[in-house]
């Protein structure tokens, strides 16, 4: 009667090994028809209006696809892990979600500079692309040195340059530049310095005048800096790069001290509704740059307003549904997708690999007609990558506060890329040789 009991028992735990087994087969399935996406995001902390806002609209525009059946078949999934726009974090997350999916993390947003910075060697090493889509380091725009990182559509070299074009627009041409005065506004700290080298050396190649006005962290008593800019200095324009509350500061102090507003031109991070409602009438005027549409009159808007919310599926409150950071989010979405479908076409109907995705971003073109069949016509400029060329683009657009809403104010406008890829390749060239890397040969 033991033995008989031994058998017994012995078959009960085969009969669990192969449940198990059959299991662990059923999941590894479902895992082959899933494409993973980490969301390395800051819902909370200073700048959770930005974080939420760009989460939202990527995460909505997933679940659109997918609401349509995915990429071939291919459904999106992702995990949020929130970083609160702190470095470190940033870090811990990438590592914890990393491997995740039936090949591991795809792409890596780090939606921050300071991330950007601290995970580029690592998912160098990991093969896993960083889309730093409008942030991040510009001279990575350089792929021979760095073949894993994507400052894609616009990089904020690409984008002064514009806001300086911009300006002589106004002005009534390039000639009258020559003698102009302008005072950079900037956040004392590596974000905030970025673009002084550049401004620097379009001011020697135009002529005008260029003051770097730093502001302390967190940027909220600027009445000192202001009063030496509007009553001392006295420019011509003011660039305001600064980020969360500080952006909104320039617009009471100016207010209050005269200075017109249609004369301050900021980075598209202080280009939000969250940037300029808080200022009330005094930021009625205000000038940003963009490098993409605003407003839900877009067919894919539309098309997330019918699948997504209309099923109680939306990621964020309708009522930012349109504002600027939740389409920055949809950008983000495009771009990701566009380049999983890029890389189905060559590897084949299935999850794709973080390199394979690198193979794909290289190699990303998103067309005009591709925009108008998404539904995304306007809403973003057509987008063409190579090799050597991470950034696919520059183009950017100036957008005017009128009071309640944005209203764009330009074309798509070219940055000057001679002045803009000198500076990219010289900068590119000293971190390959501090890091020891022979650039890589690309045949375009």
């Amino acid at each position: 009667m033991r033995y008989l009991y031994r058998w017994q028992w012995s078959w009960v735990v085969i009969l669990l090994l192969t449940a198990g087994f059959l299991i662990g087969l059923t999941e590894a399935a479902e895992e082959e028809k899933e494409q993973f996406i980490p969301m390395l995001i800051y819902r909370t902390g200073p700048f959770a209006a930005g974080g939420s806002g760009l989460a939202g609209g990527f995460e909505d525009y997933m679940a659109l696809v997918n609401e349509k059946g995915g990429l071939n078949g291919i459904k999106l999934v992702w995990e949020e892990c929130e970083t609160g726009y702190q470095t470190a974090r940033g870090v811990e997350c990438y590592e914890r979600l990393k491997n995740k999916g039936a090949r591991g993390a795809t792409v890596v947003h780090p939606f921050s500079t300071g991330i950007t910075y601290a995970l580029i060697e690592r998912a160098t090493r990991d093969k896993i692309p960083i889309i730093s889509l409008g942030y991040g380091r510009t001279d990575a725009t350089d792929g021979t040195v760095f073949p894993y990182v994507f400052p894609l559509i616009t990089n904020y070299w690409s984008q002064n340059t514009a806001k300086i074009r911009y300006i002589a627009m106004r002005e009534g041409g390039e000639d009258k530049l020559k003698g102009l005065k302008i005072a950079n506004l900037h956040l004392d700290h590596p974000y905030g310095r970025e673009t002084i080298p550049i401004l620097n050396a379009m001011a020697k190649r135009f002529g005008f005048q260029v003051k770097h006005f730093p502001v302390p962290w967190p940027g909220i008593d600027q009445k000192s800096i202001w009063l030496d800019i509007a009553r001392r200095y006295r420019p011509d324009w003011v660039i305001n790069r600064n980020w969360g509350v500080s952006c909104t500061v320039p617009l009471k102090e100016a207010a209050r001290l005269g200075f017109p507003r249609e004369k301050i031109l900021g980075v598209w991070w202080c280009g939000s509704e969250e940037d300029v409602m808080p200022a009330g009438p005094a930021a009625k005027g205000y000038l940003a740059t963009n490098f993409h549409g605003v407003g839900r009159d877009f067919p894919v808007i539309q098309e997330i307003t019918e699948l997504v919310y209309g099923k109680m599926k939306g990621n964020i409150s309708y009522s930012r549904v349109g504002s600027v950071y939740y389409n920055r989010g949809i950008i983000h979405g495009i771009v990701t997708t566009e380049a999983i479908l890029t890389a189905q076409k060559k590897f084949g109907v299935r999850p794709i690999s973080g390199e394979e995705m690198q193979w794909a971003l290289e190699h990303l073109n998103i067309t005009a007609e591709r925009l108008k069949e998404i539904g995304a016509e306007g809403l973003m400029a057509p987008l063409k990558t190579s090799c050597a060329d991470h950034e696919g683009g520059g183009k950017v657009l100036v957008q005017q506060w009128d009071g309640s809403k944005w209203v764009r104010v330009s074309d798509w406008i070219e940055p000057y890329r001679d002045l803009v890829w000198k500076m990219i390749k010289e900068s590119a060239a000293k971190y390959a040789k501090e890091k020891g890397i022979t650039p890589r040969k690309c045949e375009e």
